[in-house]
């Protein structure tokens, strides 16, 4: 299995270098994501969600130069067994600006339905496979909502660092790569293929109520009229269980698919 993730890293890198060839825009891009996370049952996990873009554009090198994108997010989690996990969000997305659509104010209200699954288990390191539909509804100019359908397709490894498992104080790294496939639309293009994202990053639960994630991703996404490659600083911030009664506070016992997806529903 763990030859099946190299494979998988190692087409990414050869897409990306391959797209260097070509004539492609290059962008710096930050990327915050704020969760907090409420367990319920030993089944089920509802979370809140936001985060912010900015980014730099073609006259202007600068991370910070714009902020591109503002949304807020709602999920279920529900886990059937140990090694799956089941989750649904609606969000709100304010885009301005986005560089891969094709007009300025684009407002979106989205619904996904995700599927997270445990593939291995080997000594520390920890894969998971995860695919996302996504029921994206863009505003367009003529103020009515166009519908794009939108399936993603990730595998990540976890592997803790100086701890067996993902535990408070224990470092662990990450790596993934997701395949992001699309419906033809007049706001979002008519590639069908929309991106290739590849991150690799830090993770420290400081708390058993307070984790940290550092990561950088790069982003290509072939396009007809010119390509796109994006690379960003991603910091996620993950508050658990902040409302749990003190004197009796529930906790649900982490399974192998949490611990590939320490950071909740992810991004």
């Amino acid at each position: 299995m763990t030859g099946k993730l190299h494979y998988i890293v190692c087409i990414s890198f050869i897409m990306l270098s391959s797209s260097s060839k070509a004539q492609s825009e290059v962008l710096n891009q930050i990327w915050n994501e704020y969760a907090f996370t409420q367990d319920l049952s030993k089944n089920w996990v509802v979370e809140l969600d936001g985060g912010l873009t900015s980014s730099s554009f073609p006259d202007n090198n600068n991370y910070f130069s714009r902020i591109i994108q503002v949304y807020f997010r709602g999920w279920a989690h529900y886990y059937p067994g140990k090694r799956w996990k089941v989750s649904f969000f609606y969000a709100h997305y304010f885009n301005k600006n986005v560089p891969e659509l094709n007009q300025s104010d684009a407002p979106e209200y989205r619904f996904a339905f995700q599927v997270t699954y445990n593939l291995l288990k080997h000594h520390r390191i920890n894969i998971n496979l995860r695919g996302r539909l996504e029921d994206r509804n863009i505003k367009n100019e003529e103020l009515t909502f166009e519908s794009v359908e939108r399936l993603r397709l990730q595998a990540k490894a976890v592997y803790p660092l100086n701890g067996p498992k993902v535990d408070k104080r224990i470092v662990y790294a990450f790596l993934s790569d997701e395949v992001f496939l699309k419906t033809k639309s007049d706001v979002s293009g008519k590639d069908i293929f929309d991106r290739n994202r590849l991150t690799a990053g830090l993770g420290y639960p400081v708390t058993d109520k307070f984790q940290l994630e550092l990561s950088y991703a790069n982003e290509f996404l072939p396009r007809s009229g010119g390509n796109k490659l994006y690379n960003a600083i991603q910091l996620n911030v993950v508050l658990i269980n902040l409302f749990s009664k003190a004197e009796k506070p529930f906790k649900r016992e982490k399974t192998e698919v949490d611990e590939a997806a320490p950071s909740g529903g992810g991004s």
